[in-house]
């Protein structure tokens, strides 16, 4: 079987070990291998098409977040008939929430596809899951709705969507935290100090203080990343008290 050459204009040989690699991870066979191809270049290729309008990954990972939330969102609807509007919104934001994503990436070994300038070393970890989400915009662009369904059902709902143990699962320590110090009256700060570390990359070191005193400590690459981080230790810290 040969495939017609594509605005990527790759070597038939090329074309096809791809489509063998996208059709086992899918489950079904790609028809426009283009938009499949677009869903793993990074904008450091500094791609364009016919038009002058830049090729890569970011707009079907726009399109991919919409079509998984929307059918997550009508697994849960028929799946949780009791579920009201917030709990449904907290179980949709636990299924695909950025680790959850990055996870499922990984184990696509997705991140084997990407076509970059940049070192795949260098690549942070959000990186599995936006390709996740541009594959999912690949397939809803090349087969439409009822195969992007069928997709989703086979990696994300049925080895991953528990609904018991999605209950419990924590999305963010940090609201947890926040939420019971305000619901118990009591006063919490993220403060940003000093840290003399070795790293390369810059950190952020961060303390969490309750009540006054220090609770945790954390650093990470990100303000963000670290409040989360000594956020966590807190819970663990606290857990007796915050059940």
């Amino acid at each position: 079987m040969t495939f017609p050459r594509n605005i990527f204009n790759s070597h038939p040989k090329e074309d096809g070990d791809f489509f063998l690699g996208i059709k086992n991870i899918i489950g079904f066979k790609p028809k426009e291998l283009g938009y499949y191809k677009k869903a793993f270049l990074h904008r450091s290729m500094n791609r364009k098409d016919e038009n002058g309008h830049p090729m890569n990954y970011e707009r079907l990972e726009f399109l991919g977040d919409s079509m998984l939330g929307t059918i997550i969102s009508k697994h849960l609807y028929k799946e949780v008939p009791e579920g009201d509007e917030g709990y449904l919104t907290k179980m949709r934001s636990k299924i695909v929430s950025r680790e959850h994503l990055n996870e499922l990436g990984k184990d696509l070994g997705l991140i084997r596809y990407v076509e970059s300038r940049i070192p795949k070393s260098h690549f942070g970890q959000n990186i599995h899951g936006n390709v996740f989400e541009a594959l999912v915009g690949a397939i809803y662009l090349d087969r439409g709705y009822e195969y992007c369904e069928k997709f989703i059902r086979k990696r994300v709902i049925e080895p991953y969507v528990d609904i018991e143990q999605l209950e419990g699962r924590v999305i963010s320590y940090k609201s947890l935290v926040i939420e019971w110090c305000q619901k118990h009256k009591k006063t919490f700060n993220f403060n940003v100090y000093e840290d003399t570390g070795n790293d390369t990359l810059k950190h952020f070191a961060v303390k969490l203080s309750i009540a006054g005193s220090v609770v945790a400590k954390a650093r990470a690459t990100s303000k963000k990343k670290a409040e989360e981080r000594a956020s966590k230790r807190a819970f663990f810290a606290l857990q007796d008290k915050m059940k």
